[in-house]
């Protein structure tokens, strides 16, 4: 049975396995990141995961635009490499609306790479009915383009 939840601090091992499966990031800054958010109850960041047979198998991580109002990035999410494909992403996306819904924000908006190995993500996305909304040419480097995806939440 899979459960979509908030991060809990018992979580930070079974996340690190995560995103050492996927490279998202490296997971010794996992720690530093969500400091925060473990430990101020006022944090707008959301920080949430699929959790199947009592382990973390996913990790999505989410927070306000700084001098916005209602607008939120979707900094980080990915599933473990063994449990791609299967729909898991699709299900993280549904929760992470839901949640920005309830919260009565406006938009989320997603930031990718126009690298060719970034093209399934590109298409997640656009599957998910985010825009193409802008690109800003060599930003992450030389040829790197930032491609920004975003979505009108109600």
């Amino acid at each position: 049975m899979q459960e979509i939840r908030k991060v809990e601090k018992k979580d930070l091992e079974g996340l690190k396995e995560v995103l050492d499966s996927i490279e998202l990031f490296p997971s010794e800054l996992l720690e530093d990141m969500i400091s925060d958010y473990l430990t101020n109850p006022t944090s707008s960041d959301i920080w949430f995961t699929t959790v199947a047979d009592g382990r973390p198998v996913s990790i999505g991580f989410c927070a306000p635009e700084k001098l916005t109002d209602g607008t939120y990035n979707l900094y980080a999410i990915g599933v473990k490499r063994n449990l791609q494909g299967k729909g898991l992403g699709t299900k993280m996306m549904g929760y992470l609306e839901d949640q920005l819904k309830q919260q009565g924000q406006r938009i989320l908006i997603v930031e990718t790479s126009s690298l060719p190995d970034f093209a399934a993500t590109r298409e997640f996305y656009k599957n998910l009915h985010f825009a193409k909304e802008a690109v800003i040419r060599d930003f992450w480097e030389e040829g790197d383009d930032k491609v920004i995806f975003w979505k009108k939440l109600h």
